[in-house]
């Protein structure tokens, strides 16, 4: 008979969110537990946070999730910027801050996301790594809660939490901006934490809200439509449509602006578990997080993030499939066919060259749409624990989980996301320079690197001007080029849904 295994205990004194005070499991008898080992830059992470939210309201009487936040990058060890990822993702369950990685290495696990499940006696019965076992999940808890019925070991009442939304509700009028776009007819903002689109003027007055802000996947007015956080944007000025990626309805929308409508382009609304390459009728074939995307002629280059991949919708034939990337999760150069990716979180272009933001592996990537079609490291450690805050050349330069890219006037400029930068990069030479931020996450206008941000996302150039989505601050930056003063955007009569009426 395999001896049972006493699940250890949880620390107390250390930080826990949506919780008045910490839990123990010793207090926890008579309910089945799941602890989530997870980080928050994980987009496997992210994936299963759906399928939780859903045992937790099914077995709301019965079962206790509680997220385990062991950081991957030296950033997710700051407590706010935890507190930050729970606001920004929704969740509801308590969350048990790792420091140290000692509950980690006390339940032995190797993988992010792990998910231990604990009996009602206190025993770990089960865990899983990776992301797709919802049925699975369901299961275990079924069979623990009949099973400790019949021994009566099971205490069902619902516990009460108190949550950090309702402490720090998302009332800002922008919420979590992940991406930002310039155009000739104005400023898209993914208002990813509102689920909507904003767009404005280059100076902050608001020519429409696209979407009513409530996450869902419909399309329709611009009133009526729904979005689940977007994020990457690309615009088509000649036919005046806007494309998007809808990143949590794993779904690209197309946003007419003559005749204000929104309609779903690719996409099932359901996640892809899929990660070898394929294709397909763009509206019949199931995405994995687009995070960004570029049109290049008649054609739209996605940053799939959740499969590690670059894929390719052709607009005339509406056919939709991987470009490059096998979908192992590393950094390999050469043909497309044999490249990896790391949750590409950024594209742009030079019109031969893609370049990707390579978020995991915290380095800038070239993929060509020319022949010789190749990828290639333009800098950065290419490892998926290289990762730090160095300026310099190719492969001695360190960036930390980069997510916005854009390619202006033959160099890119960069968010260097967990490094709260904006840095400056070479895609000839992969030389790299820090431009603008002191490098703490904090909101500060000011000149060059006497500003500051936090976790910046996105960002867009449109002549002299730089926009930056500073998705922490909630907040748009603009950057006169001219002489690298940044500025804080307002946004007049702009509220969070359900707050104000729209002016």
């Amino acid at each position: 008979m395999t001896p049972r295994v006493r699940a250890p205990e949880l620390p107390q004194n250390y930080p826990w969110f949506n919780t008045e005070k910490p839990l123990s499991l010793q207090n926890l008898r008579g309910r089945v537990v799941i602890l989530d080992f997870w980080t928050y830059c994980c987009i496997n992470c992210l994936h299963i946070l759906p399928d939780l939210k859903y045992l937790e309201q099914k077995y709301k009487d019965s079962l206790t999730v509680i997220g385990v936040h062991s950081a991957k990058f030296d950033n997710e060890k700051e407590i706010e910027n935890i507190r930050q990822a729970i606001l920004r993702y929704d969740i509801e369950h308590p969350v048990l801050v790792d420091s140290g990685f000692q509950v980690w290495q006390n339940y032995a696990v190797c993988a992010w996301p792990t998910l231990m499940v604990i009996d009602p006696e206190g025993y770990v019965v089960n865990y899983v790594s990776g992301e797709g076992h919802r049925n699975l999940l369901e299961q275990v808890i079924e069979k623990l809660i009949h099973q400790h019925q019949e021994k009566g070991t099971i205490n069902f009442q619902q516990l009460q939490l108190t949550l950090e939304k309702q402490q720090q509700p998302l009332i800002t009028p922008l919420a979590f901006p992940g991406k930002v776009l310039a155009t000739t007819v104005g400023l898209f903002i993914a208002d990813s934490g509102h689920h909507r689109l904003v767009m404005s003027t280059a100076n902050g007055e608001i020519l429409n809200v696209i979407g009513s802000g409530q996450p869902g996947l419909r399309d329709g007015s611009f009133a009526e439509t729904q979005f689940f956080a977007p994020q990457g944007m690309t615009f088509d000025s000649e036919n005046q449509m806007l494309y998007v990626a809808d990143t949590e309805n794993h779904a690209l929308r197309r946003v007419d602006l003559q005749h204000q409508v929104v309609e779903t382009i690719a996409g099932t609304g359901k996640q892809s578990r899929n990660i070898h390459p394929y294709s397909g009728i763009s509206a019949e074939t199931a995405l994995n997080s687009p995070w960004d995307l570029q049109k290049v002629e008649n054609r739209l280059f996605i940053a799939m993030a959740g499969s590690h991949q670059i894929w390719e919708m052709n607009l005339e034939n509406n056919i939709i499939k991987t470009y490059a990337g096998t979908g192992a999760e590393a950094c390999v150069d050469g043909v497309l066919t044999e490249s990896t990716f790391a949750q590409p979180s950024g594209i742009t272009t030079d019109g031969k060259e893609l370049y990707i933001a390579d978020s995991e592996v915290s380095s800038i990537r070239g993929v060509g749409v020319v022949e010789p079609k190749l990828v290639r490291t333009v800098c950065g450690s290419s490892a998926l624990f290289g990762f730090g805050d160095v300026d310099g050349q190719g492969a001695d330069v360190r960036l930390q989980h980069c997510l916005g890219i854009e390619y202006a006037q033959n160099f890119l400029w960069i968010a260097d996301t967990y490094n709260h930068k904006i840095k400056l990069v070479s895609p000839h030479t992969g030389n790299c320079q820090t431009i603008l931020g002191n490098g703490a996450a904090s909101l500060q206008d000011g000149q060059g690197k006497n500003s500051s941000f936090s976790e910046p996302s996105g960002l867009s150039v449109m002549g002299s001007n730089l926009y930056i989505a500073d998705t922490n601050n909630h907040a748009i930056r603009h950057v006169d080029l001219n002489n690298l003063i940044v500025t804080t955007l307002h946004f007049p009569g702009l509220c969070a849904p359900n707050v104000c009426f729209p002016q």
